[in-house]
């Protein structure tokens, strides 16, 4: 507990899901946090859970201008940027999309998101954690990058990508010599909103049932049971402190063994 007193945190995708659950979890342990999301519904009832540790901040992580304003009001507010974790994440809005018959509008979105995305907030923290010559980047990644998702082609792409950016990320910082460390960590199966409503197209356009569908993701975890939100912050957590100082450039599973199940 208390790892994080005197840090300050921003979590994007702050207002619901994973993120919701990563800003609770730095809250808890004694960091200010800067929960950002295009939801302000979701961080209004953020800011209501946590109280006076969050700042609630608006922001479109695909557009360059909203980062540097929020970087740099974190910097006038808070004075120091400890950590960010790249949260934010987007599906196809258009339906399961397979490489022959995606629509370029609903790759070029997922891309935005998930890519451009983490490469502005690694870009744009940078800046600020190298003044400091410290600091934590934990992007989020997806067991989709480690696997085929035929349906899914641009959402595993884009999460392939955030993995690969990670490292070198990783690379560049420790060349700098800027005490920047860049981690990944890659969830598994857990059950968000997201997911939810994967499954409520895989039983309209593969005609399964919602048990059906469940069922499907849950036979390939060797330990036997979805992850949850709780899971992704504690390891994202671990990442962030002091206990892994020694650690950049990893991609960390919290997956239940999913990545081990045969093929």
């Amino acid at each position: 507990m208390n790892r994080f007193i005197g840090r300050t945190a921003l979590v994007t995708g702050a207002a619901s899901g994973i993120g919701r659950e990563v800003a609770i979890s730095f809250a808890r342990e004694g960091a200010t946090v800067v929960g950002a999301d295009t939801d302000s519904d979701g961080l209004c009832g953020l800011c209501e859970q946590i109280g006076n540790r969050v700042w609630a901040r608006v922001l479109d992580v695909s557009s360059e201008s909203d980062w540097i304003s929020a970087i740099r009001e974190t910097e006038t507010r808070h004075g120091r940027l400890d950590v960010l974790v790249n949260c934010a994440g987007a599906e196809a809005a258009d339906g399961l999309q397979d490489p022959e018959h995606l629509l370029l509008e609903g790759w070029r979105r997922v891309q935005s998101v998930n890519v451009e995305g983490v490469a502005l907030g690694c870009k744009h923290a940078i800046g600020l954690m190298s003044r400091n010559r410290s600091g934590a980047i934990i992007n989020i990644a997806s067991v989709a990058a480690c696997v085929s998702t035929p349906t899914l082609a641009a959402y595993g792409a884009s999460k392939a990508a955030v993995i690969h950016l990670t490292r070198s990320v990783a690379a560049h910082c420790a060349r700098a010599g800027y005490g920047i460390r860049c981690n990944s960590v890659v969830p598994g199966v857990v059950v968000t909103p997201m997911i939810e409503r994967y499954w409520s197209r895989l039983e309209r356009e593969q005609h399964l049932s919602a048990a059906e569908a469940r069922q499907r993701f849950l036979s390939r975890i060797p330990l036997g049971g979805f992850q949850e939100a709780t899971d992704i912050a504690a390891a994202v957590l671990f990442l962030a402190s002091a206990d892994a100082r020694q650690i950049t450039g990893v991609a960390l599973p919290v997956d239940g063994g999913f990545l081990l199940h045969d093929r």
